[in-house]
């Protein structure tokens, strides 16, 4: 922290000891020895020294949260305080397939995007994201376990989603009960993450259109495994995986019908060509990542509002969609991505679009460039998940 001249003048602290009487600790500069006062830190900490105001529960705190946002302790103290859209950590990656890494995702996000701030203004998106929201970040889930942290991170999210926002809007909410819900934005964690995520989202707005930006289709059929194959019992089914929880939440009724979920980015290679026949049998349609080329942007942002009409969306994001150039700090990565810049304006493209709810997924801050710590792909993820903040405040969530 930088606590300007302000700290230069104050070269003697006070300590108190177990006996409760004050203690000095003196440093040895002949200059700074005319400096004898005990700090007064709230002087210090006040406007005449460094704060536009004193400190206070609404002011900044020291702790790293989302774009600035305000920190709440969502499922404890402050329960009761409503807001629009909460920002919600998964730190969970047990269900990877190859490089494990994404449980320190949410803290890597929140790192990338601590020059972002939800009361900036978004020039190109023209938006400041408070004027229209109250964000805060509730910090993250403790779940490292895969069956019992569904199930925790299925009834966080719902417990969220089942309050109040602190906003209400003109016209009809979209959600069962008529009634206007925060939304959710998830740092993750691993893409499996989705699928309790999704059960939340039906359960007050019922099966929602998928906007799915990943180098994989995810939608994998899970098959039951010959007897000699370990660690699985003969004929159980491989336990859901990151590339497999879209097949579940199908067959659950979370998607919505006719092939109104779209993939964006898709450039993975397949086991066998009924991938894509399964695919389709899920509900999606599909945006290649080559396809960038041939339509532009623009061309790939109405393949999305074609596919998903004018349902509730729900927009999940696996940091793999962009170039590993760019992103590299990932479990799966495939070349030939998408870039920053155009990410940004598909995003920016959707802007009208009803988004309920959102995840950011699969990066894994221990992959990124080694020759320095520069949070290439971090700083990537946050930007994107401001992006998706400006979406939301740009489209209340009404029929």
């Amino acid at each position: 922290m930088c606590l300007r001249r302000a700290v230069s003048a104050a070269i003697v602290f006070a300590v108190v000891g177990t006996s409760g009487q004050q203690q000095h600790i003196q440093y040895p500069s002949v200059a700074l020895q005319r400096h004898i006062d005990v700090v007064n830190f709230t002087q210090l900490f006040s406007s005449e020294l460094l704060f536009a105001q004193s400190w206070a529960k609404t002011s900044w705190n020291g702790l790293t949260t989302f774009a600035g946002a305000t920190p709440l302790r969502c499922f404890g103290a402050d329960e009761a305080v409503k807001y629009d859209v909460a920002v919600l950590g998964a730190p969970f990656d047990t269900a990877t397939s190859y490089r494990p890494g994404a449980r320190f995702g949410p803290n890597g996000i929140r790192q990338g995007g601590r020059r972002l701030g939800v009361t900036r203004i978004n020039v190109p998106a023209r938006i400041r994201i408070s004027d229209h929201l109250d964000v805060v970040d509730c910090g993250d889930l403790c779940i490292y376990r895969q069956q019992s942290s569904f199930e925790e991170l299925e009834i966080a999210n719902a417990a969220l989603l089942s309050r109040e926002s602190l906003r209400s809007f003109d016209g009809k909410s979209l959600a069962k009960d008529g009634k206007f819900h925060p939304r959710v934005l998830t740092l993750g964690g691993d893409h499996t993450i989705t699928l309790p995520l999704l059960r939340g989202i039906a359960g007050v707005y019922g099966p929602v259109s998928v906007i799915h930006f990943d180098s994989h289709i995810d939608t994998w059929k899970p098959k039951q495994m010959a007897e000699e194959s370990l660690p699985w019992l003969p004929g159980e089914e491989i336990p859901v995986t990151h590339g497999s929880y879209f097949w579940y939440a199908h067959k659950e009724g979370l998607l919505a019908p006719n092939n109104a979920n779209i993939h964006v980015g898709i450039r993975g290679a397949l086991g066998d060509w009924e991938d894509y026949d399964n695919d389709y049998e899920a509900g999606f349609v599909i945006s290649h990542a080559d396809e960038i080329e041939e339509i532009g942007w623009k061309g790939v942002v109405k393949k999305i509002k074609d596919a998903v009409g004018n349902n509730p969306v729900y927009i999940t994001l696996d940091i793999d969609v962009i170039d590993p150039g760019m992103a590299p700090a990932t479990g799966t990565p495939e070349i030939g991505g998408i870039t920053t810049r155009e990410i940004k304006k598909i995003l920016q493209g959707l802007a009208g679009l009803k988004v309920v709810g959102a995840d950011i997924v699969e990066v894994a801050p221990g992959y990124d460039t080694q020759d320095r710590p520069d949070e290439i792909t971090q700083i990537a993820a946050a930007n994107i998940g401001w992006e998706i903040l400006g979406l939301m405040a740009k489209a209340p969530t009404v029929v």
